[in-house]
């Protein structure tokens, strides 16, 4: 799943998992243990939509509220957050990144970095890119094993047609997703590392899902996700992800 997770005005703290095919076999053959280990094929293609809820703790600024997170397949996603007495939307609709501006409660188009973001991690939330990634022009390349704190994991790096890469570090025993490291830059072209922890694995309708996603930037703790309740296949309307004019 990626991740599930990382857009707010506040902070970012969702980035997102792909998996699919590489370059190498020793990639794809991770790769293919990895759809099986969150629930397999058949199971992961049935899915449609998805709609994800949440406590939500923004840690660097002392802030806590909810989270729901809509996605559709392939590329349609809206993260509606709730805190401080105000609710952050922002979403993309398969071509344009979007947001309701909390403090006057209009709606805009995102751009720059936010926007190219979202159109690349809009796939995190689902599963159509970890089945068919060659209609997204995604690869990876198998980097080796890791050891964190006495746990190998396998290191796998993700890259997109536009040459951006992210690294995923894969549980060798269960085949989840444990880390996922990206480097960005911010708006003053500074580049920002950000690594996002995945845990708390639980099976819902035949899916392992991570219950619990913890954000770092730049080695501090910026962000917690607890998951409550996931939900697939409600029959999402693509109005709910459209920009209103």
């Amino acid at each position: 799943m990626k991740k599930i997770l990382s857009f707010c005005l506040l902070s970012f703290f969702l980035l997102s998992l792909l998996t699919s095919p590489g370059y190498s076999q020793k990639a794809s053959d991770i790769l293919d243990k990895m759809i099986d280990a969150q629930g397999g094929k058949k199971v992961l293609g049935s899915i449609k939509d998805t709609t994800i809820s949440g406590s939500l703790e923004m840690i660097a600024v002392g802030a806590s509220g909810s989270v729901t997170i809509y996605h559709k397949e392939p590329n349609k996603v809206r993260m509606d957050m709730e805190m401080m007495g105000m609710v952050i939307t922002v979403a993309f609709d398969g071509e344009t990144a979007w947001m309701i501006n909390p403090q006057t409660g209009s709606t805009e188009e995102m751009s720059g970095k936010d926007a190219e973001d979202m159109k690349r991690d809009v796939y995190d939330f689902g599963y159509s890119a970890l089945l068919y990634p060659e209609k997204y022009s995604i690869t990876y390349a198998y980097k080796g094993k890791e050891k964190i704190e006495g746990k190998d994991y396998f290191v796998l790096e993700q890259i997109f047609s536009d040459g951006h890469k992210k690294t995923l570090y894969i549980d060798s025993k269960t085949y989840l997703t444990f880390k996922i490291k990206d480097i960005t830059l911010n708006d003053s072209g500074v580049e920002v590392e950000e690594e996002e922890f995945r845990s708390d694995y639980k099976k819902v309708d035949g899916v392992m899902f991570p219950h619990s996603i913890t954000s770092f930037e730049d080695g501090g703790e910026a962000a917690k996700v607890t998951v409550t309740n996931v939900k697939f296949n409600t029959g999402l309307e693509n109005s709910l992800f459209e920009m209103s004019k």
